[in-house]
């Protein structure tokens, strides 16, 4: 239905994958780990492209109301995109009469749209066009079936998050639900066959960067009046709701993840205003990096979407069979029975989509599959690695030398440079004071002017034949190190008032600072000097 233009698997803003933390528990508790990556990394994949199919569709919709915005479709996707990360990110929820309002405005728009076509056919007021000359470009056969079932498969995803919203119902909400999930599911088959057959009888055919369907069939049952223009603007508004729904489970199966260390900690931490904002700006940058590099064409990214969703309900159900085989609770063989066919239902998509639709951009989503699956264990063993070199268990402190040395790099004689050294006689007694000769006579006048301002503190050169003024000074930390302690490196800097100022300097003190970090025994202290404006 995507195809179509056609938002049917965003009908209720059913918050698309809030089943991410009980399909992660049930995949990794009864498949093992493996699995439970296997369906985080499928769900981490479809956030991403329920975001940029979600957009683009919708950006896809408003540019076939209004033509003239079809050239900036890119632009139109990214910026939508930014704003529903910058609304996240200030914490900003949508209310439940917002959310109705659109759904309501676009179910009760597009059938009557349905119910005034078919009208129209009964009554013989419509005449339908000749049909377009098409050449098929594949021989009908099973291949070109397999095709179009893959294709329909993305109208099924969406609806299944009403069984994890049982609780948001009243009472008695388990009959509410399942009334609720059967009216989707009559919406959806109704939706899927009335445009369908509309866009038959009219002769309508998807066209690359073109007008939707949707908006082609509209076109033809209202014209351009209001009720067009209300169909395309609802549809892309509930696709909107639909993107905004990711970032909300996204940051949360991320944080889930970090908290188990297998993405990075930050991702674990809620922000300022209690929202998970790494995780936000995480799905807000990746998602505008491929509606750009897909060009926003949902044609591009639909055949990228309905795998990752069924391999995470695959493994999900397949959990299930095999918690009810272990636990076998009263009624655990119809348990099995319907757990099972679902798992032999889901399991069929995933091979199907991604052998038919495989060419056709499948093999990405397979690729990032595999890819995230080695991130998340490199990043666990990452942690791994850095808490067996933290821990204190059987540390036993080396003996440690008395004597100390303070070692403060002088590029020049200035104000920040004097006052540096009163504060490093305040730190140790110690000091050395070291700068890289590279221009003789300025070395000359800089220990003149040393003698003056800072006779008690041995000012040492160190020669540079190529100029580095980098190596010098750690080659002089090392060979300081072998003799003392512990060596302390004190690097003064001014800091400027406004952010361009820095591009005006070398930023020498960055470069040195990285080049330090990675030596044993070396202590790094930087004493900033501000500048005025």
């Amino acid at each position: 239905m995507a195809q179509l233009g056609c938002p049917v698997q965003f009908v209720v803003p059913l918050c698309l994958f809030e089943l991410a933390a009980e399909l992660l528990h049930f995949a990794s508790e009864n498949l093992g780990r493996f699995a439970g990556l296997v369906a985080a990394a499928s769900l981490v994949v479809d956030y991403v492209l329920t975001v940029a199919v979600s957009i683009s569709s919708g950006v896809a919709n408003l540019a076939s109301a209004w033509p003239v915005l079809g050239h900036h479709q890119v632009l139109l996707c990214a910026t939508a995109i930014i704003l529903l990360t910058w609304l996240n990110l200030r914490g900003v929820r949508e209310s439940a009469a917002v959310v109705a309002f659109p759904i309501f405005v676009f179910i009760a728009t597009t059938t009557g749209m349905i119910a005034l076509g078919l009208w129209h056919i009964a009554t013989g007021d419509s005449t339908p066009p000749p049909p377009p000359e098409l050449v098929a470009s594949h021989p009908v056969n099973w291949v070109l079936f397999l095709r179009a079932f893959a294709g329909g498969c993305a109208a099924l995803t969406g609806i299944e998050c009403v069984s994890n919203g049982v609780q948001a119902f009243k009472d008695p909400a388990p009959v509410r639900a399942r009334i609720t999930l059967a009216l989707l599911g009559l919406i959806l088959a109704v939706f899927f066959l009335g445009i369908t057959f509309l866009a038959r009888y009219y002769a309508i055919v998807p066209r690359l960067h073109a007008e939707t369907v949707l908006s082609q069939v509209g076109r033809q049952v209202f014209g351009t009046s209001v009720l067009y223009y209300v169909l395309q603007v609802s549809t892309l508004v509930i696709l909107l709701l639909a993107a905004n729904t990711s970032f909300a489970g996204f940051p949360r199966i991320a944080s889930l993840l970090a908290k188990d260390g297998f993405l990075p900690r930050q991702l674990y931490n809620l922000g300022d205003r209690l929202v998970f904002a790494n995780g936000i700006a995480l799905l807000g940058g990746v998602s505008v990096l491929l509606v750009i590099l897909f060009r926003g064409s949902t044609h591009a990214l639909i055949p990228l979407y309905a795998v990752g969703v069924f391999i995470s309900f695959t493994l999900a159900q397949a959990g299930l069979v095999r918690r009810w085989l272990a636990q076998r609770p009263r009624g655990w063989l119809f348990s099995i029975a319907g757990n099972g066919l679902g798992a032999l239902g889901t399991g069929v998509v995933v091979v199907v989509v991604a052998a038919a639709k495989f060419t056709h951009g499948a093999w990405i989503v397979i690729v990032a599959l595999f890819l995230l699956i080695r991130m998340f264990y490199r990043i666990r063993l990452h942690y791994q690695q850095t808490a067996a070199q933290l821990t204190l268990e059987g540390f036993e402190p080396a003996v440690r030398k008395s004597e100390t040395v303070l070692v403060v790099p002088v590029a020049s004689l200035h104000r920040g440079a004097v006052l540096a050294m009163d504060y490093a006689r305040s730190l140790e007694s110690s000091i050395r004071a070291v700068h890289v000769v590279t221009d003789e006579q300025s070395w000359r006048s800089l220990r003149e002017r040393w003698a003056q301002w800072e006779p008690g503190i041995p000012l040492i050169g160190l020669p540079s034949p190529y100029r580095s003024l980098t190596q010098p000074i750690v080659d002089y930390v090392k060979a300081q190190r072998k003799r003392y302690g512990m060596v302390t490196v004190m690097i003064p800097e001014f800091v400027v008032a406004h952010w361009w100022e820095h591009l005006l300097h070398n930023q020498s003190a960055i470069a040195l600072d990285l080049a330090l970090r990675r030596l044993r025994g070396v202590a790094i202290v930087h004493y900033p000097y501000q500048l005025e404006e």
